[in-house]
């Protein structure tokens, strides 16, 4: 029986998801009987490649009434067929054999696809009813899959043992066979070969067409026969007839060779287990001059002592040139050419940064300055923005007491070593970044240093510490001694964000923390600190992080013996980064790595705040425009962007839209990101070819799409039901941020996004800055907004969401840090730093449960349209056109001149003003009902006393209108507080 399976023909078919496939399955066989008996046998070679099939339930259904057959009987079922037995309820007629049902269990967008067991539903009368003599009197019709999507046709149907038992005979001691293979047809599977390849045979030569200037794709298939080591690809140049020729450097294999994330060369070890398949993704950039016609040349695969192969290559270049050099076609695969990338890499300054300047010893960037002393650490850190973040000033507030040092401490003798600095020397310095190297000596040791500041303020250290002979340390530390004025709030280290407390004692803890350094600063002078070695590699974040945590800096570490103290010392608030004890051998290399990131970035810009308001939803123009919002952010998960972070397939529809509201006057920001991507991408299995590049190792399951197509050795992410896009996480920095930049360049050209929303980050600040690039260039408006949840929690690692973030601030229009963060219980210096974004010249927007529109005020910050009815922010938009809040200037209730004050330090004040009015917020933090007096300073505020009147405007659901004595003890309901105008008649 097994021999007429193979030799059967199956024919393969989608259908138009014309059964619920979370009860039956998303694949069936169509099986028509004939006979005239009460029991049908069927033979279905199905060809499977889903392991173990005996352990899952066939259900089997009358096509006519659609009732369950209830009396079924499996003879076998492998991988290969099935043998099945069933009563034909209705006699002669169709029967539908669902082989992989499964239901859904946990959340509903992380669900879990539980393929169903075997179930007795027949009688015992029935089973020994069936003649053993009973030969297969119902024949396959068709194996049908829901959808295209869904189909296994024609790369996952699998070859049976038998065929690939001939296949090797034919090609008796060969280490590994080629299978050339047409984009269209991406390789899907490495445990099995497909029919496909059985049909066809392995070849060395392989045939395409392209246009000219198309980037066109095509794969080698390496069945290996056994362990293939170090396998590479070589190209030669691709000649026609006459001599023209396209160059071996326009062919390249993404398997093997690129760039990398940040513009570096990129080599990848490509080893196959024996037994095992390898798609390797070729790519050959046609120029857009070439000469129409067919040019030939070879491809060798070298595995490491093995013999080479040489695949004879044939390209047919068509007349007509590419339109974007195919990119608008990604099904053809041509974005592969993306992922090798370094658009925007240049490092040219971003608005509002201006261009650094050197003079002596000390550099000048936008609102601060940073003196470098001569052991090449900074020696001062400045910082010039006015207490109330609206300008930069030429009074400079110092962040040190004294410069930032190392101490290395003698074990002999306890004391510490004395360094030879020999000075330092600049070894790259353009607008964007300056860049200065220098050697310090002591006995024994030499201390090779390699920083860099950019314009934003990040400052980066590559500390490589080298013994000359054994040297024994009874401790390395790192001193950052901070100025108090520059050290009153805090977040990391175990700390969410709020007032510093006196003392930290924190150790290192990869495991379950994501934690390596804290920020500490003013509001208008900070510094974030990280600690990191040359092994450092970026986390997964949210509640992904305990599946690839940080990793332990062998030299700040130091197995666990570091850690990091903070405490008054002196004139300073000492930030102690010690590493403990230890003995470098001669020859022994440590670097102790870390980044310094110079807050805030620049100054607030509040109108860009009273101006810009967001309708977060996919939504009728009109209906949105009427609301008064002026950004439409468009989610993921609805007919215009429905796959998650691959806004790329329904882009047409997006484009129309996006025109609609420009004409409108709106603008519109689309969901995507990098964290996880949609299983609907054109390119999901060419970067599964990659291994671990794009895509993180872990224990699979999830949605059944991905179970039965991807199989192992994924992480299920995000799942939207109404779409049934099913997400896996990426792996982290990698060659996909290439593509990003790429993608998100193609949606400014022929799309017209006007910026993107940020739901998490997991990429770096190198790719947010190509970014954001990207997004402004010829004048677009690139608004930037992001979103997080409340990371400070077991799953994610215990991080501050904007300890996490922060390199990334710098580019950022908005903060949107409002799920889960507790807008009730939290003080309001936890809403200053973690929430407002005031602290780093941004401003937010609060989410969990429509947020707390009295203390959002004292920020400037309210809800966003439409995302709870609890606090619809119109009203308070009505307050703020009324009163003309574009001009006005912000001054917090953390300024010391703030000229309204409180005499209840629960109830702090926030004022804005201008020329003639003050808005002023109030919200309490008393844990009962209370009152307030206003304290005036009438003079600064330039206002007549006995002219002034203080009203409080109605806003729905928010205040009553009324008129306070300027004297008055003004009531404040726990938990809320009042929007007061003042005013002169």
């Amino acid at each position: 029986m097994l021999g007429a399976a193979n030799a059967q023909q199956v024919k393969y078919t989608a259908g138009n998801n014309s059964w619920d496939a979370d009860s039956l399955g998303n694949h069936r066989a169509v099986v028509t009987f004939s006979g005239n008996g009460p029991v049908a046998r069927v033979i279905i070679p199905w060809r499977r490649r889903d392991a173990h099939p005996e352990n899952k339930r066939i259900i089997i259904q009358d096509a006519q009434t659609k009732q369950k057959i209830t009396r079924i009987k499996s003879l076998s079922l492998t991988r290969e067929q099935g043998d099945i037995c069933f009563e034909p309820a209705s006699g002669k007629g169709t029967y539908y054999i669902y082989y992989l049902p499964y239901k859904n269990e946990g959340r509903s967008n992380y669900p879990q696809g539980v393929y169903l067991s075997p179930e007795q539903t027949t009688d015992n009368n029935w089973l020994q009813s069936i003649p053993a003599s009973l030969k297969p009197n119902a024949v396959l019709k068709e194996l049908e899959a829901t959808d295209d999507f869904n189909t296994f046709f024609p790369m996952e149907v699998i070859a049976t043992a038998t065929e690939e038992k001939q296949l090797l005979l034919k090609h008796p001691g060969a280490g590994y066979l080629v299978f050339p293979e047409d984009r269209q047809y991406p390789i899907k599977m490495t445990d099995d070969l497909p029919q496909r390849w059985i049909q066809k045979g392995p070849s060395q030569s392989f045939a395409g067409q392209a246009d000219k200037g198309e980037y066109y794709s095509f794969q080698l298939g390496i069945y290996a026969l056994k362990d293939l080591k170090q396998v590479k690809i070589s190209f030669g140049d691709l000649k026609a007839p006459d001599g023209k020729t396209i160059p071996a450097s326009a062919l390249n294999c993404i398997n093997t060779d690129g760039t990398t994330y940040d513009a570096q060369p990129f080599s990848s070890k490509v080893n196959i287990a024996g037994g095992k398949v390898q798609a390797l993704w070729c790519g050959i950039d046609v120029p857009a001059s070439a000469a129409a016609g067919t040019y030939k040349g070879i491809v060798t695969i070298h595995p490491e002592g093995m013999p080479a192969m040489p695949v004879r290559l044939t390209l047919t270049v068509t007349n007509k040139p590419a339109v974007n050099s195919g990119f608008n076609e990604p099904w053809k695969q041509t974005r592969l050419k993306w992922l090798n990338s370094t658009l925007a890499q240049d490092n040219a300054v971003i608005a509002p940064y201006t261009p650094l300047e050197m003079k002596d010893s000390v550099i000048s960037l936008l609102g601060r300055k940073v003196a470098i002393n001569k052991d090449g650490f900074p020696a001062q850190i400045q910082t010039f923005f006015t207490p109330e973040m609206t300008a930069i000033s030429s009074q400079a507030k110092n962040l040190f007491t004294e410069p930032a040092h190392f101490h290395f401490v003698s074990a002999a003798d306890g004391k510490d070593l004395q360094w030879q600095h020999s000075g330092w020397q600049i070894t790259g310095k353009d607008a964007g970044k300056i860049s200065w190297k220098a050697t310090n000596t002591t006995t024994g040791l030499q201390m090779d240093v390699a920083a860099s500041l950019e314009f934003d303020g990040f400052m980066e250290y590559t500390v490589r510490v080298t013994a000359l002979q054994d040297v024994a340390l009874k401790d390395v530390t790192l001193h950052l001694p901070l100025d108090k004025g520059a050290a009153k709030y805090m977040m990391g280290l175990n700390q969410k964000g709020g007032l510093r407390p006196e003392k930290i004692d924190w150790k290192w803890d990869v495991q379950h923390r994501n934690q390596d350094g804290a920020w500490i600063g003013n509001v208008n002078a900070g510094l974030q600190f990280t600690l990191r070695d040359e092994h450092y590699v970026r986390p997964l974040n949210t509640n992904f992080y305990l599946q690839k945590p940080l990793l332990l800096p062998v030299s700040w570490g130091n197995d666990n013996k570091g850690g990091i103290t903070v405490g008054e010392k002196g004139k300073s608030i000492l930030v102690n980064s010690y590493s403990g004890e230890r003995t470098m051998h001669k020859g022994d290399t440590l670097y102790f790595n870390f980044h310094l990131i110079i807050t805030p970035f620049h100054a607030l810009n509040t109108d860009f705040q009273w101006s810009t308001r967001f309708y977060h939803k996919y939504n009728n123009l009109d209906s949105i425009r009427a609301t008064g919002a002026t950004v439409v952010n468009i989610h993921h998960g609805n007919e215009i962007n429905p796959w998650i972070n691959y806004p790329f397939i329904e882009w047409k529809k997006m484009k129309d839209y996006i025109d609609a509201a420009h004409s409108k006057g709106l603008k519109v920001k689309i969901y995507n990101t990098v964290r996880e991507l949609s299983n609907h991408a054109w390119e999901t299995f060419p970067l599964r070819s990659l291994g671990h590049e794009v895509y993180s190792p872990g224990k699979g399951g999830g949605f059944s799409w991905l179970q039965e197509h991807i199989a192992d050795d994924y992480i299920a992410a995000w799942f939207v039901p109404e779409f049934k896009d099913a997400a896996i996480i990426n792996s982290g920095m990698n060659r996909w941020h290439n593509y990003y930049v790429e993608g998100m360049n193609w949606l400014v050209d022929n799309v017209g996004i006007d910026g993107i929303y940020l739901d998490d980050v997991a990429f770096d600040r190198i790719t947010m800055k190509r970014i954001k690039r990207v997004l402004t260039k010829d004048g677009h408006p690139g608004i930037i907004d992001l979103h997080s949840a409340n990371q400070y929690n077991k799953s994610d690692g215990f991080i501050n969401s904007g300890m996490l973030y922060m390199e990334h601030f710098p580019y950022l229009n908005r903060l949107w840090f409002g799920e889960y963060f507790d807008y009730e219980n939290n003080s309001p210096d936890f809403f200053l730093t973690e929430v407002s974004g005031i602290p780093f010249g941004l401003m937010g927007e609060m989410l969990q449960d429509g947020g707390n529109q009295w203390r959002g005020m004292v920020y400037g910050m309210t809800n966003r349209m439409p995302w709870s009815d609890n606090a619809d922010p119109r009203p308070i938009w009505k307050v703020w056109d009324d009163f003309g809040m574009q001009g006005s200037q912000m001054v917090g209730y953390w300024v010391d001149n703030n000229p309204v004050k409180s005499n209840n330090p629960e109830v702090p004040v926030t004022i804005y003003r201008k020329n003639g009015a003050v808005l002023v917020a109030l919200a309490s933090w008393a844990k009962e009902n209370t009152s307030v007096k206003l304290e005036i300073d009438w003079k600064a505020l330039g206002l007549d006393p006995s002219k002034a009147v203080i009203t409080a405007p109605d806003i729905r659901n928010f205040q009553r209108g009324q008129v306070f004595d300027k004297n008055a003890a003004i009531p404040v309901e726990k938990n809320k507080g009042w929007l007061l105008t003042i005013k002169t008649i």
